[in-house]
């Protein structure tokens, strides 16, 4: 038996490093799991879907152990697990899933129907996603391991790599995902809202399928100078000029073939004035307007059933003035959820390791310790354009 550190969310816009259990093998319930395994983790990075539970916009309570994008060593297998053994590295998909149910057979793993006795979907350290403890932490315990778990290579090509690898347990599968919903393919013009991590790895998504011309549209000046430097098209949505407008600069033309909304219910208006403000349906509107006639739309940006920090009274209800007759009209197709990461990861972690995508490069990766985690929360929540990956051990620097 050895301690345990983790991330804590305290309270609105507080997180602090706690001494916590060390994990076993049983679930959220305390019903001993066989087919579990318990990981050293090795990166485990802070994603803007923390970011709105830190800021107090969910219902997440203090005490969460946060985080569900986890890569780590294998040091301890439940009497079931048949395929993985210590010392294995592993990529953790953010889904928590059984391999059992009729969703997660049919690949949609973000809906299993078994994990979470409140609704479907599971994920670790997460508000209302079925109590599973997160893995912003020194060790955690990942159930269905056979099933849920992606083996990496060999040790010192993992450890090469990591900075990337790292990326495949959310937001590269989850823009892959939405640039495949949104219709992406050889020659597409695609807009894609946010240039945070997600938005950017949508971006690099819809570069990897073939798109012709990709724009990134965000209000952040730091983040659209690091998507140009990444070697994408971008229009400042802070800027007076209509997102039409600023697209047909590029393109000639004022719509795209497939748009993807990254940004989800915490949007800003567009616009100078516009930018100051939360407007949670903007980016959903003008997808619309900019998106072609039969174009498709893919929504990973995440939207929530409940939102109490909204200052709009029917948005804290989850509910959006969304033109949906203008997407009626247009025949547009709209594709939303979780991102079910089995689908993909295996796909996406051979164009690693083959040089196909440079993921940590195009999303900002910085590493940093577990204790630094709270500053980092900090500098990502004001916007830097960086992916904050956290090494609670060292392992990726002694490396």
């Amino acid at each position: 038996m050895t301690g345990n550190r983790g991330v804590a969310y305290v309270g609105q816009g507080v997180v602090e490093v706690r001494e916590i259990p060390f994990p076993k093998l049983e679930s959220p319930q305390g019903r001993a799991i066989r087919h579990g395994v318990i990981l050293k983790v090795l990166t485990t990075n802070i994603c803007g879907s923390d970011q709105h539970m830190v800021r107090g916009r969910t219902t997440a309570p203090a005490g969460l152990i946060l985080g569900h994008e986890i890569t780590g060593e294998v040091i301890e297998a439940g009497q079931d697990v048949e395929f993985l053994r210590k010392g294995d590295i592993v990529s953790v998909p953010f889904n928590v899933a059984c391999g059992r149910c009729q969703t997660c057979k049919e690949q949609q793993t973000g809906v299993c129907l078994t994990v979470n006795p409140e609704r479907a979907g599971g994920a670790y350290g997460y508000v209302d996603m079925g109590g599973w403890i997160g893995g912003q932490a020194e060790y955690v315990m990942i159930p269905y391991a056979d099933f849920n778990l992606l083996k990496l290579p060999g040790r010192d090509r993992t450890l090469e790599k990591i900075r990337d690898l790292t990326c495949l347990s959310d937001i590269l599968p989850t823009g892959y995902h939405g640039a495949v919903t949104a219709g992406v393919g050889p020659g597409s013009t695609v807009y894609v809202a946010g240039a945070g991590p997600v938005g950017l790895a949508a971006a690099a998504s819809a570069r990897l399928l073939g798109a012709a011309v990709v724009i990134v549209g965000d209000v952040n000046p730091a983040r659209l100078d690091h998507a140009r430097k990444v070697g994408f098209e971008t229009v400042d949505l802070s800027r007076d000029a209509s997102l039409g407008d600023q697209i047909a600069q590029i393109l000639g033309v004022p719509e795209v073939d497939s748009a993807v909304d990254a940004v989800g219910f915490e949007a800003r208006g567009h616009g100078h004035e516009g930018a100051r403000h939360e407007a949670p349906a903007t980016v959903l509107n003008s997808l619309m307007e900019v998106t072609r006639a039969a174009g498709k739309i893919g929504i990973p940006g995440l939207y929530v059933t409940d939102d109490p920090g909204s200052a709009d009274p029917a948005a804290r209800k989850g509910a959006l003035n969304v033109r949906f007759g203008l997407g009626w009209a247009k025949s547009h197709s709209f594709f939303t959820g979780q991102t079910p990461v089995m689908k993909y990861n295996r796909a996406l972690m051979q164009a690693i390791l083959w040089d196909r995508i440079r993921i940590a490069d195009i999303v900002g990766v910085q590493v940093i310790s577990l204790d630094e985690a709270p500053g980092g929360y900090a500098e990502f929540d004001a916007g830097a354009p960086k992916k904050f990956v956290i090494d609670p051990h060292g392992m990726t620097k002694k490396h």
